[in-house]
């Protein structure tokens, strides 16, 4: 009888043991975690364009905020199942999205993290996107193709514009047109709104003017 308890008892131990090395090393969802470095309650917003020479997270504008400019840059630590940092993880494994039409779209591969991540799990997004179309959406972050299941996670208050529009990977004479029916038409449409301070006018043609021609990098 002793002999069967204690054997009951070392298998527990086993399976329990091949749980734990089952999730050591393998992302985990619900132990990693993503946040921006502006703790404030403003959305912020990202202006980006095709030829990567929009803004970098460090210098997102606040929403409403007259111009003002906040550090939207995004950081992530993934851990695994047992709360481990996990150290080089591929860049390309873990990636930002923001949704609705056209959502942002990005030139190839361009949304992807900055770096693998380092001795702390840690990598983040701040360089300027290679990006257009617009979104007034949450932005996400996905690791192998998930989203982050942290409690309390809904995504990150970072809206993103671009003056390619139409998000078509050029800055051309289709988006001015959107951009004039949106000035002079109405009503308020963020997508042209590229300073984020709640009105169009002359700043965002400006924008829009300088920017003619930016294309995503030939692939």
């Amino acid at each position: 009888m002793v002999l069967r308890k204690i054997m009951g008892l070392v298998a527990c131990a086993l399976i329990v043991g091949a749980a734990s090395l089952a999730t050591a090393g393998i992302p985990d969802l619900t132990n990693s975690a993503a946040s921006r470095a502006y703790t404030g309650p403003e959305t912020l917003s990202l202006f980006s364009t095709p030829d990567g020479g929009g803004r970098a997270f460090a210098e997102c504008f606040v929403v409403n905020g007259g111009s003002a400019v906040q550090d939207g840059t995004i950081a992530l630590v993934v851990n695994d199942g047992l709360g481990v940092p996990i150290e080089n993880f591929p860049a390309e494994d873990m990636w930002i999205a923001a949704g609705g039409t056209p959502g942002l779209v990005a030139c190839a591969g361009n949304l992807i993290s900055n770096f693998n991540t380092n001795a702390a799990g840690e990598t983040e997004w701040q360089n300027a996107l290679f990006a257009g179309g617009f979104s007034t959406e949450v932005t996400r972050v996905y690791i192998n193709g998930d989203e982050l299941t942290t409690a309390g996670y809904a995504g990150l208050a970072i809206n993103h514009n671009s003056p390619d529009i139409n998000a078509d990977g050029v800055v051309n004479l289709s988006d001015s047109g959107f951009f004039a029916t949106d000035l002079f038409v109405g009503p308020y449409n963020y997508r042209s709104d590229f300073n984020a301070d709640g009105s169009l006018n002359l700043s965002d043609a400006g924008f829009l003017g300088t920017n003619i021609g930016s294309a995503c990098p030939a692939p």
